[in-house]
């Protein structure tokens, strides 16, 4: 009544959740995870329609390039409210692509900036009203107030795991416009850090996703599409989010630590997954 999990579903994220909570806890006194850094976990499964693990899901984090689908759907908003001004030509999917599978910030930079010329003029922060605008329920702590600086060192924009969590549900269900095109910009061949190189998981999922980076975050957010034995599709979110207090003075150890870290946690999920639905 009051919207607490039913018994069988609690006893299901407790599970998963506090083997994920242990897990991390482990990574910490290996110093793969520093006192400083504060971490967002966030599973949802599909199939089964149950939220597994949410772990600081409402906290707002640095979003990073994982942003850049939120300023996608924008565009996306945008042409349903323009109709025949705003256009999805050749050249605005490259730059699309550019955005999403290159992470380019000059590509980002490029969408919002047409976002903002049909929607007040004000800069990034239209971006954020015509999300608000259009899907309130799901980019509930989303904040975007910057366009990507030069140097990339972007740390002002935010959103929560469960923005993340929310969204990648809507787009899922194609509950917004051009949901199918969004999930196959975010399907491009990228370096993502929940599939690639995580053990026990097999190349033959595909997963739909945006990493983020800077030297105060690590995260990754996306759909893992897998099969079970009979080859039916059993998709499932994996959101994670780590982000220190501080910029780091060695950026190449400290990414790779954390990717690591968050690899080895998307390999728990996987296994978990796996036993659940008799995944192939």
């Amino acid at each position: 009544l009051f919207g607490a999990p039913r018994p069988s579903e609690a006893a299901t994220r407790s599970t998963l959740q506090s083997q994920l909570v242990q897990l991390v806890k482990r990574q910490r006194a290996k110093g793969l995870i520093r006192s400083d850094e504060r971490t967002s976990w966030s599973v949802y499964d599909f199939t089964g329609g149950k939220k597994l693990v949410s772990v600081n899901e409402d906290v707002p984090r640095q979003a990073a390039s994982m942003i850049k689908p939120f300023v996608a759907q924008a565009f996306f908003y945008t042409m349903k409210d323009r109709g025949s001004k705003v256009r999805y030509t050749s050249g605005i999917r490259d730059t699309m692509a550019r955005m999403i599978r290159n992470s380019s910030n000059s590509a980002t930079n490029e969408i919002m900036d047409l976002v903002s010329r049909y929607n007040g003029g004000n800069g990034a922060r239209d971006v954020e009203r015509v999300l608000k605008r259009h899907a309130p329920g799901i980019f509930e702590q989303t904040s975007i107030v910057e366009r990507i600086p030069a140097n990339g060192r972007t740390y002002r924009n935010k959103a929560s795991a469960h923005d993340y969590s929310r969204f990648l549900w809507a787009l899922w269900h194609d509950r917004m416009p051009h949901s199918r095109e969004l999930r196959d910009l975010m399907s491009l061949p990228n370096h993502d850090r929940i599939t690639r190189r995580v053990r026990g998981m097999p190349s033959s999922v595909r997963v739909y996703d945006k990493t983020g980076s800077t030297a105060m975050l690590c995260g990754n957010m996306g759909i893992i599409e897998c099969a079970d034995r009979r080859g039916r599709p059993r998709p499932y979110t994996f959101i994670g989010i780590i982000e220190k207090s501080r910029r780091t003075s060695a950026y190449g150890t400290w990414i790779t630590n954390l990717r690591n870290a968050m690899s080895d946690v998307s390999s728990l999920v996987y296994n978990y997954m796996r036993d659940q639905h008799q995944l192939a």
